[in-house]
């Protein structure tokens, strides 16, 4: 019955206060919509990736077998060293880039599935053709240091990053920022609407004298005044 009670009262409020419901929904949606569009900045991302291979010569297959073991347990420091400042250091004096390695490498996702040689690295800016380049600089500055830093030779640029006509922004997120903001302006405005009735404390029912213990002395109806019909002849001419 409490449930029962509950729903009600909700549904109830939910139509008396309908109005104020809907506008403060759509003052939220109007709100997200002026961030997403005028104030964010839109930020692309661009991805190339890496795989780890020592290169296989002839008559070394169980050498080559070994070697991808040895890949795969050097995956982890690589994606230690291609956020390092030794390698970012060196692409912003390539691309000539006004930040520093920590700002750089805060732009900078490394990541690799299990079990896998192939490194991805992603990077976001907020000029897509930014993005590009610096995401295929590291690749390539990576490749060319690794030898040096490892004394090893094991990497190739699987995939190269490449630039869009039409670049879509990663970030916002438009939709879901739409969405979220539907959902919290309109619990806001029921939880509004709900405490401005519970603070209403008016009498407009027997319901409302009866939760007090009062008696009920009487109940003023409404009445319903007839119609006068006017006399045709309101007298003699």
């Amino acid at each position: 019955m409490n449930e029962e009670m509950t729903i009600q009262s909700l549904v109830k409020v939910i139509l008396k206060r309908w109005l104020l419901i809907l506008m403060l929904t759509i003052l939220s949606i109007g709100v997200a919509l002026l961030i997403s569009y005028f104030i964010q900045t839109p930020i692309y991302e661009a991805e190339t990736q890496i795989l780890v291979n020592q290169k296989s010569y002839e008559n070394q297959q169980l050498v080559g077998a070994q070697n991808v073991d040895t890949d795969l347990r050097l995956i982890n420091t690589y994606n230690v060293i291609i956020k390092s400042p030794v390698i970012l250091a060196k692409v912003i004096e390539v691309l000539v880039l006004d930040t520093t390695p920590e700002e750089l490498m805060r732009q900078i996702e490394v990541s690799s599935a299990d079990n896998s040689q192939v490194v991805n690295i992603r990077v976001q800016d907020e000029n897509s053709e930014r993005a590009v380049k610096i995401a295929n600089t590291i690749a390539e500055i990576f490749k060319e240091e690794i030898p040096v830093l490892m004394h090893v030779d094991n990497i190739n640029i699987l995939f190269v990053a490449q630039n869009s006509e039409h670049p879509v922004p990663v970030k916002p997120n438009k939709l879901l920022n739409l969405i979220i903001a539907a959902i919290t302006g309109f619990s806001l405005a029921m939880v509004l609407a709900y405490f401005l009735e519970t603070i209403d404390r008016t009498i407009k029912t027997e319901q409302d004298i009866e939760v007090l213990s009062l008696p009920v002395i009487g109940v003023v109806s409404n009445i319903e005044m007839p119609t006068r019909k006017k006399s045709r002849n309101r007298g003699s001419s």
